[in-house]
């Protein structure tokens, strides 16, 4: 298992945010003394009050009285321990909670790493860590007050995946538990995680998959996977052309932090601060840059909207979806890369662009800037007021005379709007098995009885985008999740349906709004990224143009 940021090794390990030693103070251990054998016993070790102190020499901060125990909360783990309770009890996403409540607790950038790196890194692993906790505690994991084991899991996150010394990995812990749940529950806790720290991450993995043969349960424990997504992860990959050896790479690239994507609006915005500041130029899409991290909101850029965070994945399905030349046979999806972008469509014949599924609103924003500079508007459809509020607001750096939000169902658009639209993007609700690495309590949220329930919508909102295009326009379906359920087969019952449609080749127009040129995600005419292979979001793309 490769948590976020942290090496599989134990706890000398390089891998985590937070440096060694971080809130590490030491514990002065009681000096020698007691009674000596056959003599009268020392009374110097005593109290005014005739009550012994600490006894035993030289004793950890582990076996401290508890008046010289850590009381207070560190500021960072509190965060996460927040988060983790946000997540638990709010059903919140880690990503929309930890900076609020890191600007809440005014973390500086250390600390906000550190704060972060243990917040996903708790949230990925958590299978395997409850699986570690059910061997180190006398009860099931159901009957520990849930704060409890929250705490518990930041804990052993710390201890096994983090440059933290286990003293103050411990220490810490334990502080937090007095402060925000209660001094009972400190000593279980104590207790618990001094068990954990007697073996590093490797030697527990070792532990919990001694003498089991069924590779999916294997797989599940070492990279912290429920088994169903293990085996739809494999299933996925041979259906969209690539072998099931892959499988470990995918779950291990799912486990890693993933790098902060920025996208500057086309005609809008620009890169210059955030280079300027230490992000790195993007290797994969025009107009986007690699990001370390760090408070994104200072940048004016940013502030004003014309720079976004974007994962590559989603400006690449964005910009071969603008990219397609609407004249452009079965096969042949995208113009003459040299040729200038404007010059692939007149803009009398493509000036209508509907976004049918756009909360919250970051495609729709490329797609605007994008539209604008052909001469053509959009439609940004969210069925959801208040993401149709994000929308609006992702969409206020545009402007204003090249965009409209329409909040109402998507599957409504087809009939209301026949055959009024050049380009539509439907990127559809999925499971998001995709963006695991990005959201990292959802893999512990998802059941496949999800994959069954958002089949039936899926379908219905293509079928309004097939709708909703022109004869000669061009309907590209986005998912961020690789399942042959919610890809292939939902494209393959909407050809079925109709006899108007025909593939275009997603691969070669991702190639050809790509740097590289050469992405190598086509397969049967649909395209699928890779978090493994192409360091994005695994999302999918296909293009139905309807025939004219």
């Amino acid at each position: 298992m490769s948590s976020s940021g942290g090496n599989t090794g134990g706890q000398g390990s390089t891998g985590g945010r937070g440096g060694a030693g971080r809130n590490g103070q030491g514990s002065s251990g009681a000096s020698a003394g007691g009674r000596g054998k056959g003599g009268p016993r020392d009374t110097s070790r005593r109290n005014a009050k005739g009550r012994e102190r600490n006894r035993g020499p030289q004793r950890s901060f582990t076996e401290q009285a508890p008046s010289q125990r850590t009381r207070r909360a560190d500021p960072a783990r509190l965060v996460a321990f927040e988060v983790l309770r946000a997540v638990a009890e709010e059903d919140a996403y880690a990503n929309l909670v930890l900076p609020a409540r890191i600007r809440q607790h005014h973390l500086d950038k250390r600390d906000a790493g550190f704060a972060t790196e243990l917040s996903y890194g708790a949230l990925r692993s958590q299978g395997t860590y409850d699986a570690i906790l059910a061997r180190c505690v006398d009860r099931p994991l159901s009957q520990l007050d849930p704060a409890v084991l929250d705490a518990l899991r930041i804990g052993v996150h710390q201890l096994l995946a983090m440059r933290v010394p286990a003293h103050a990995a411990l220490d810490q812990t334990v502080g937090l538990a007095r402060a925000v749940i209660g001094a009972g529950p400190s000593a279980l806790i104590n207790a618990v995680l001094r068990k954990v720290s007697a073996r590093t991450l490797e030697e527990w993995l070792d532990l919990l998959v001694e003498g089991e043969t069924d590779q999916t349960k294997i797989a599940a424990l070492r990279f912290a996977h429920p088994e169903w997504i293990v085996r739809a992860m494999r299933q996925s990959l041979v259906a969209h052309g690539r072998p099931a050896t892959e499988i470990d790479s995918l779950l291990e690239a799912d486990n890693a932090a993933p790098v902060v994507n920025l996208v500057a609006l086309p005609g809008l915005g620009s890169l210059d601060e955030a280079l300027e500041s230490g992000a790195a130029p993007g290797e994969l899409v025009e107009g986007s840059a690699l990001s370390s991290g760090g408070d994104l909101g200072r940048l004016a850029s940013v502030r004003a909207g014309t720079t976004r965070v974007q994962d590559v994945g989603s400006q690449l399905v964005a910009r071969a979806l603008a990219a397609v030349d609407l004249g452009a046979a079965a096969g042949d999806a995208v113009a003459d890369r040299a040729a200038p972008a404007k010059a692939t469509v007149p803009s009398t014949a493509d000036e209508a662009w509907l976004d049918l599924c756009a909360g919250p609103g970051g495609k729709a924003a490329l797609l605007g800037a994008l539209a604008r500079q052909r001469g053509a508007t959009l439609l940004a459809n969210e069925p959801a007021p208040h993401r149709a509020k994000l929308v609006s607001q992702a969409l206020s750096a545009v402007p204003h005379d090249s965009w409209q939000v329409r909040t109402g169902d998507g599957r409504e658009v087809g009939t209301e709007q026949p055959e009024r639209y050049t380009r539509v993007l439907v990127d559809v609700p999925c499971t998001g098995l995709g963006a695991l690495r990005r959201r990292p309590e959802s893999r512990w949220r998802r059941s496949p009885k999800d994959i069954t329930d958002l089949g039936p919508l899926q379908r219905e909102l293509l079928a309004s985008a097939l709708a909703a295009v022109r004869p000669g326009g061009v309907v590209a379906y986005v998912t961020c999740s690789p399942h042959p359920a919610e890809t292939t087969a939902v494209v393959a019952d909407a050809l079925r349906k109709r006899d108007d449609l025909e593939l275009l080749d997603a691969g070669a127009a991702l190639d050809a709004v790509s740097l590289t040129g050469k992405l190598h995600a086509g397969h049967d005419m649909t395209a699928q990224l890779w978090p493994h292979i192409h360091h994005t979001d695994a999302m999918f793309l296909a293009l139905i143009k309807k025939k004219a």
